[in-house]
């Protein structure tokens, strides 16, 4: 005879993995605003600028955005937000970022 399966049980343990998902998923969300730098910004700029991608219909610029992501997850050097000098991608003296390209020291 079989045994007679726990519908119960079985829903309570994909509830708690689904909400284990969810819960590792915002955490991911978080840590990636705080790697980019994006944890500078407001709530509402942030919301703004999440907005304005989700309704961006250009295909060019969402591949150029692509492309930017796996580069910054690659390890590649990014330009999330000006450094010091200004110039996109430079990381700002004490910021906690270190350069993502080593450089060999020249002449001075």
């Amino acid at each position: 005879m079989r045994k007679p399966r726990d519908y119960d049980a079985e829903l309570r343990a994909l509830t708690d993995k689904a909400r284990q998902l969810k819960i590792r998923k915002q955490n991911q969300l978080g840590e990636l605003v705080m790697a980019t730098g994006a944890d500078g910004l407001s709530a509402e700029e942030l919301a703004g600028a999440l907005l304005a991608a989700v309704s961006n219909s250009s295909d060019a610029e969402r591949e150029a955005w692509r492309k930017r992501g796996a580069a910054f997850f690659s390890g590649q050097r990014h330009d999330a937000r000006p450094g010091a000098d200004g110039k996109p991608g430079s990381a700002a003296p004490g910021d906690g970022r270190a350069p993502s390209v080593a450089t060999e020291p020249g002449p001075a």
